[in-house]
């Protein structure tokens, strides 16, 4: 079983439990990876995150329940989790940018999104340059925030966090306590916490060193990892998401439970030469051939 037959089995799952409380667990086991992953996955290949895409599922369905005779806007909010009209008509219009209670009335112009279904798509007009390699848990000493959803809507703290630890001099720091000055790597890390959307977010150097004050250390475990190298000239897109829409799904390799990791060689998130880690395991050969 490849990549695209577990993400369409997830959203199958979504299909059949529209009307219920969905839970991103349930989705992401399905797919056979933690919430993190899942969640990041989802977006690099749909370009939606997954809550804005149930979100346009159900005010989809949602229309043909409303132009149903003496049904009340009401009794549909609450089939599809919304507890109160104001809600309700908030993410109504934010999907087909007109009142619910105009559904009803001729000429009204409305949006429908069908039932996504993933399917393999071969590019291969750039080329990635990788290596897979087996490293042993290290240590990292740095600074994190915690967070949680969608990786599309941190994007602003990230780089919140970039800027005010650069200017109160922590990022300088942390980077004065690696156990290799000379190489200026910057660990850019992105960890699963536990089966929950929370993750944290750190910026840390491989160290033996003491912790100082406001850091804190974190092991990163022995994982086999995909490493792909970036001159700084990648499309728009990023290196990290065609990595996860065009290599991944056609490697033979699944994400492990491990972080996802940019590597800069200077303290700069933008132009500077860099890899992006992620850690994988290879697919059984029932799935790889979809037995």
């Amino acid at each position: 079983m490849d990549w695209t037959r577990k993400m369409n089995m997830a959203i199958a799952h979504i299909e059949a439990h529209m009307t219920e409380k969905l839970n991103t667990a349930d989705l992401a086991k399905i797919a056979g990876c933690s919430v993190y992953h899942f969640q990041r996955m989802f977006a690099c290949m749909t370009g939606i995150p997954l809550s804005e895409y149930i979100r346009r599922r159900r005010m989809t369905l949602a229309v043909a329940d409303l132009r149903q005779d003496g049904v009340k806007i009401i009794d549909v909010a609450l089939k599809y989790g919304y507890h109160s009209p104001t809600a309700f008509n908030r993410a109504f219009q934010s999907v087909h940018e007109v009142a619910p209670s105009l559904v009803k009335h001729d000429g009204v112009a409305l949006k429908s999104y069908q039932p996504l279904s993933f399917q393999m798509v071969v590019k291969g007009v750039e080329s990635f340059d990788f290596r897979i390699e087996r490293k042993e848990a290290f240590r990292v000493v740095g600074v994190s925030m915690m967070m949680a959803g969608d990786m599309e809507h941190m994007a602003e703290p990230m780089n919140q966090f970039w800027e005010v630890t650069r200017k109160n001099g922590t990022l300088a720091k942390v980077k004065a306590l690696s156990d290799d000055c000379a190489s200026e790597e910057l660990f850019e890390v992105m960890a699963p916490d536990g089966n929950t959307e929370e993750w944290k977010y750190m910026l840390a150097v491989p160290t033996a060193a003491e912790v100082e004050e406001k850091l804190e250390a974190y092991t990163i475990g022995e994982y086999t990892w995909a490493i792909f190298s970036d001159d700084g000239k990648t499309t728009d897109e990023g290196l990290g998401y065609r990595v996860i829409k065009e290599w991944l799904p056609t490697s033979g390799y699944e994400y492990d439970d491990g972080p996802d990791m940019n590597v800069y060689f200077k303290d700069d998130p933008d132009g500077a030469k860099s890899e992006f880690w992620i850690p994988v395991k290879k697919m059984i050969q029932s799935e790889v051939d979809g037995v």
